[in-house]
């Protein structure tokens, strides 16, 4: 993370922390933790193609699916994400 580029903003009912990746590193962000101390973090994921097919994939069909179910299954494709939208195909 950069430091000085991180930025945070509090209002009464949200609060919103801007991070900023060093310059050496590369690529999309799988996941953040978060919580009041270490021992009570919580997992969430970004909205990611990958992240929307493995939670789609799991909710839809559990480990106990056959193959031919799994193969079944929708293509999912995330198309766009913006603050107050986000544009997934399904096939």
């Amino acid at each position: 993370l950069v430091s000085p580029e991180t930025t945070v903003s509090v209002s009464a009912h949200n609060a919103v922390l801007g991070l900023a990746k060093a310059p050496g590193s590369t690529g999309l962000w799988e996941k953040f933790s978060f919580g009041l101390d270490p021992s009570t973090l919580q997992e969430r994921l970004f909205v990611s193609e990958e992240n929307v097919d493995g939670f789609l994939g799991t909710a839809l069909c559990p480990s106990s699916c056959s193959q031919s179910a799994l193969e079944s299954q929708p293509l999912i494709e995330v198309l766009d994400v913006s603050e107050d939208r986000i544009q997934i195909r399904v096939e």
